[in-house]
């Protein structure tokens, strides 16, 4: 008969036994499901997005996605929508594998006003010029839309047939920060139109317009640019430095990567 010593033993033991196949058993699928939470996102914009900068690629290392970044420093919405109707901001094959559009074309215009919008994208004349930013963001929204949604009809396409089609996602950006009020107001109605979210950078930014720096006794964004512009007959700092390293193009990738975030898993 074993020994209370001897008992215990054989418990630890076989506890341990458990332990280790419990771990084999479910470390592959854990692996697995790892390996396959992998995003791509791509992004249009201009001088604010483009590469250079490096916010939206610290964002993408944040969250685990692959960035394309299709911004070009002095390009405007307009130039997006031209874009996808060449079929060059992304191919088809880029189309099935991005799981969000992330448009950052912040210049300060109303890109809300629904007086002149088509019913179709179709409807719109190609190419656009900048006499309307509205109507482009409304073009580039319900042409990714429908490009999304007819990949049901695509037998090539993993979302055939299904319902659906594939579940598209738009992300729309604020300015940097929030001098900009024209366009910064005009694209939160124009997410909460289409219920889209927003990565709301002049929110988080860490800075305001309604209060000067104490030191400076200037507006606080022009401590992170070499320029500046008028707004409102106020100066305002224009560009944020360049550069993954710089602390804005930083605040910028995390502010980024919260949002996307919370609304991929």
């Amino acid at each position: 008969m074993a020994t209370r010593e001897e008992y215990m033993k054989q418990i630890e033991t076989l506890a341990l036994f458990i332990l280790i196949s419990i771990f084999i058993t479910t470390f592959p699928a854990q692996a697995q499901e790892n390996s396959e939470t992998q995003y791509t996102f791509l992004l249009t914009g201009a001088s604010f997005a483009s590469p250079n900068n490096g916010w939206f690629e610290v964002g993408c290392q944040l969250t685990g996605a692959t960035p394309l970044n299709r911004a070009i420093g002095g390009e405007a919405i307009a130039d997006a929508a031209n874009r996808m109707a060449e079929g060059t901001l992304y191919s088809k094959e880029e189309l099935e594998e991005v799981d969000a559009l992330v448009i950052m074309q912040v210049h300060d215009r109303d890109v809300f006003g629904s007086s002149t919008l088509k019913e179709e994208y179709t409807d719109y004349e190609i190419p656009f010029d900048r006499s309307n930013y509205a109507a482009a963001f409304d073009y580039v929204i319900k042409r990714y839309l429908t490009e999304c949604y007819n990949l049901k009809f695509d037998e090539k396409s993993r979302y055939y047939n299904t319902r659906m089609g594939k579940p598209a996602v738009i992300v729309l950006c604020t300015d940097w920060h929030d001098g900009r009020v024209t366009y910064n107001t005009s694209i939160r109605k124009l997410a909460e139109k289409w219920g889209f979210p927003v990565v709301e950078f002049d929110k988080y930014i860490g800075f305001s317009k309604n209060s000067v720096h104490p030191v400076t006794k200037e507006q606080t964004s022009l401590l992170f640019t070499g320029d500046n512009q008028q707004i409102a007959g106020e100066k305002f700092g224009w560009h944020p430095e360049n550069g993954r390293d710089s602390y804005i193009q930083r605040r910028m990738g995390a502010i980024f990567a919260d949002t996307m975030r919370k609304i991929f898993p």
